[in-house]
């Protein structure tokens, strides 16, 4: 049976103590217990259900995190201040000194800087490959490699990871498939594909708004567990702590992200054929020529379209900051980093988002100079910031 994610949002029932139809917000750090055994019980992991300070647990963001368990599907989920400390966590949960992680050379710049920058100082060793070309991974893998990491779809390139597949060779080594599932909420489900965690930046489309930032790590009962034990989870002992104001204001615009998916993958597909027809050099999954276009509607659920990012390319970083500057001037959107906001963001990876990745390595996995990242935003008339898109190209010929 197909998963249904916006479904499984809608059918939750998350209601406050007297009655609210929004779930509490529980500002507290610390909670009493009526007796001392409890506490201990508590402290020991053998009292489910009682809180006991909200570095280890709060019951807002127990609302968020069951909500976004039901988006993805797995057992439970953790929600975390950032999308960095939803992957720096889960890796660091998962490895230890002398073990080696598999990963995509394609991926955010932050989390390519972690793997590159950080891992080592732990003796982690990091392989990156060309996650689309499977018999790479195959060889990658060594007899201490711990997880496989990549984005269902990659950042800035697009590139489209094949799930299943990437999960079968994991599996087949003892090692885990831990999937970036930030571009495509709702639009794949990587858990229901194989993936044994699925880890978010839910500052992006889960939230929508750019108004705060925050993680979420979804996966097994198991999993979360060892997290969050007070002995030595990574994620209670390093405290990336959700504030739950923020929680709560995530979990009210979870439940438009249906619509918004929707309309974010409308406006992208018209602003992609558009271009496209213009003779801009455009890359976007949706679009038939796209080399993972066939994989992508293979593991898709329907009725979500092909998500709100898109890629073009105009040669130069020099041009590219012209086109932007004038697009932000004609009210195209805003020359900004992030994705997932209801108006247009666009910015130059190789200078910005992927600046992290040295330029050889942005040359290898395709990245040029002049690459522009679109975050399509909730236009109600796209065919009219096409027009003003069209006007700013006409300007840089």
């Amino acid at each position: 049976m197909m998963h249904d994610p916006a479904t499984r949002i809608q059918e939750l029932k998350q209601f406050g103590e007297f009655g609210d139809v929004n779930p509490s917000i529980t500002d507290s750090s610390t909670y009493t217990f009526l007796e001392a055994k409890t506490m201990t019980d508590t402290f020991e992991g053998q009292a489910p259900g009682c809180f006991l300070y909200s570095r280890h647990w709060n019951p807002t963001n127990k609302y968020l995190a069951d909500a976004m368990a039901a988006l993805e599907g797995t057992e439970t989920a953790w929600v975390t201040a950032s999308g960095m400390a939803a992957i720096t966590c889960t890796m660091l949960q998962l490895c230890n000194s002398g073990d080696h992680i598999v990963t995509s050379v394609t991926t955010y710049g932050g989390t390519y800087a972690f793997l590159k920058n950080y891992l080592p100082k732990f003796n982690i060793e990091v392989s990156f490959v060309d996650i689309s070309d499977l018999n790479a991974v195959k060889k990658a893998i060594r007899p201490n490699t711990k997880l496989i990491y990549t984005e269902t779809m990659t950042n800035p390139m697009l590139q489209i990871s094949d799930i299943p597949a990437l999960s079968k060779i994991a599996h087949e080594n003892n090692a885990k498939l831990v999937v970036d599932n930030t571009f495509t909420p709702m639009i794949v489900s990587p858990a229901k594909l194989g993936a044994d965690i699925v880890v978010y930046s839910m500052t992006k489309f889960i939230n929508g708004k750019n108004d705060c930032v925050a993680g979420a790590i979804c996966g097994s009962e198991e999993f979360i567990s060892s997290l969050s034990s007070v002995n030595d989870g990574t994620a209670m002992l390093l405290g990336p702590v959700l504030d739950p104001q923020r929680s709560s204001g995530i979990l009210k615009n979870l439940h438009t992200l249906h619509l918004r998916m929707k309309q974010h993958s409308h406006n992208a597909m018209y602003l992609a054929q558009q271009m496209t027809e213009y003779g801009m050099s455009v890359n976007y999954p949706g679009l038939p020529n796209h080399k993972g276009h066939e994989l992508l509607k293979s593991m898709m659920n329907p009725g979500f379209g092909f998500g709100g990012m898109i890629a073009i390319e105009v040669e130069t970083s020099a041009k590219a900051n012209r086109l932007m500057e004038m697009m932000q001037q004609e009210g195209v959107g805003y020359l900004a980093v992030s994705l997932g906001y209801f108006k247009t963001l666009f910015s130059n990876s190789g200078k910005s988002t992927s600046s992290e990745v040295p330029e050889n390595i942005q040359r290898e996995m395709g990245l040029t100079q002049g690459l522009i990242r679109f975050s399509v935003g909730l236009d109600n008339d796209i065919e009219n910031t096409f027009t003003k898109i069209r006007l700013c190209l006409e300007k840089i010929k």
